[in-house]
């Protein structure tokens, strides 16, 4: 097996590997950084959780040992389509980096300006950044991109999610051409494709997984729920999480709750703790300070369960996160694939759980096709809660019980039937004797002889047509 040692990585950072307790590289570390350290590009495909930004930066760092920065021209570029992977990028260069003197900015939202003008105006080696600030500080003025050496693009399908193809194609066009490019992606769509074809110089393709596919250490499962009342869906929607928190015990020692919505994050969360349960929200509408402090409690376990938007889904590097509950079946199916990587990671057991109500029925079976696999269906734990597949199964006997209707209402036809004819025909001759001047039962009697008319004629009729002639 082969060992990082093995790798011809700097020693210095080796001594830094070594520290953080890591011996073996993962398939994709293995296969992608001994060409990167020959300076080739790089198409890395590996699915979440399998160690994609230590296979970039490990050798990025041993690349950029020697040299030295100069003002507003930094030396490498990692493009991340979040806030939160960039900082985990940037805690990942001060673990590896730190015995070798490197500078590193981190450009993000929600941070003041000033402050990432002063870093860069001092000279970075390492520039990691969300692409629209750094186009932000480009257009400014702060920022020359014509001294980068090295560029990662990390989470690149995310990034196409998220519309950032078009930003990544300027900044693209504004590094130099004989950049290195190091391209990682969990899924490859057409678009992510054409870009690599577009930008990468016969890259060295390294795909460990088959794309989108959930690690085997998850244990996966989904509750299929049918509210009551549809005015009653999302209550008893969040109910059935409750119970189903309940019903993982002590097994559950911190997890993530996915949501579709910034609103049902929101509420989710407010409910949860409503209820007693420790949970707080993260989502691209919170406060830059409010998502870290958050983020931060969730990591040292001070926070139990996380409530996130698909913000969270894409590289957070939480390693004992034992559970993943999706609220709602994602709209993407290559985001369910993300979002339970947040669970299972470096080899460990997980568990990933989802909730899928009737509307969310074809983004599961979107899902299902993605993965190749169905995902087994799970008992609901509310008390009393009949499972939805048991509904069609109701909906079936309907017919039955309607049947059988119909076969008494012919059996009741048939003994009428085999009534003798005689005693029928008793009872029709009875009719027929009586006088048809007789009033119906419940009518006046006017005195008139009624002659299939009615109970009133009108005199003309009677006339006889000399009589109407005569007139």
């Amino acid at each position: 097996m082969t060992k990082f040692s093995e790798l011809k990585l700097h020693p210095k950072v080796l001594k830094a590997v070594e520290e953080a307790g890591y011996e073996t590289p993962t398939p994709i570390q293995e296969g992608a950084i001994p060409p990167a350290l020959e300076g080739r590009d790089v198409l890395g495909i590996a699915q979440t959780g399998t160690g994609k930004t230590a296979s970039f930066t490990l050798p990025m760092i041993t690349m950029l040992a020697r040299g030295r920065a100069r003002a507003r021209m930094p030396r490498s570029l990692v493009l991340c389509p979040t806030r939160e992977l960039a900082a985990q990028v940037a805690e990942n260069f001060d673990i590896y980096a730190k015995h070798v003197k490197l500078t590193k900015a981190l450009l993000i939202g929600g941070v003041s300006f000033k402050e990432q003008d002063a870093l860069i105006d001092k000279g970075v080696d390492v520039l990691i950044a969300t692409p629209g600030r750094l186009l932000d500080h480009f257009e400014r003025g702060k920022l020359l991109l014509t001294g980068v050496q090295i560029m990662v693009v990390d989470e690149a399908d995310r990034m196409l999610d998220m519309g950032f193809i078009p930003d990544i194609e300027r900044i693209f066009s504004l590094t130099p051409f004989t950049r290195q490019t190091l391209f990682f992606s969990a899924t490859m769509a057409p678009e992510i494709e054409r870009i690599t074809n577009t930008f990468l110089s016969a890259p060295a393709r390294i795909e460990v997984a088959r794309q989108a596919t959930a690690s085997e250490t998850i244990e996966q499962g989904v509750v299929m729920f049918k509210p009551s009342r549809r005015d009653r869906a999302d209550s008893e929607k969040r109910k059935l999480l409750r119970a189903l928190i309940d019903a993982e015990g002590e097994k559950l020692t911190n997890a993530i709750v996915f949501c579709n919505r910034k609103s049902d994050v929101d509420i989710v969360a407010k409910s949860l703790k409503k209820y007693g349960y420790d949970a707080a929200p993260i989502h691209g509408d919170l406060d830059q300070s409010q998502r870290t402090r958050t983020l931060e409690g969730f990591r040292n376990g001070e926070l139990k369960l996380l409530i996130a938007s698909d913000v969270a889904a894409r590289g957070l590097d939480v390693p004992s996160v034992s559970h993943v509950f999706n609220f709602d079946v994602p709209g993407h199916a290559e985001d369910y694939v993300h979002r339970i990587g947040r669970t299972g990671r470096a080899g460990r057991e997980g568990k990933a759980i989802t909730l899928c109500g009737p509307r969310d029925e074809k983004n599961l079976e979107d899902v299902e096709r993605l993965i190749e696999k169905q995902i087994p269906r799970l008992d609901n734990p509310v008390a009393g809660a009949a499972p939805a597949a048991e509904e069609p199964q109701r909906e079936a006997e309907k017919p039955k019980r309607s049947r059988a209707k119909s076969d008494d209402k012919r059996e009741r036809d048939t003994r009428k039937e085999d009534k003798p004819r005689e005693a029928r025909a008793e009872k029709d001759d009875t009719r027929k004797d009586e006088p048809r001047s007789q009033p119906r039962r419940g009518k006046k009697d006017d005195g008139n002889k009624v002659v299939g008319m009615g109970d009133h004629m009108p005199g003309f009729i009677a006339m006889s047509f000399d009589e109407r002639r005569a007139d």
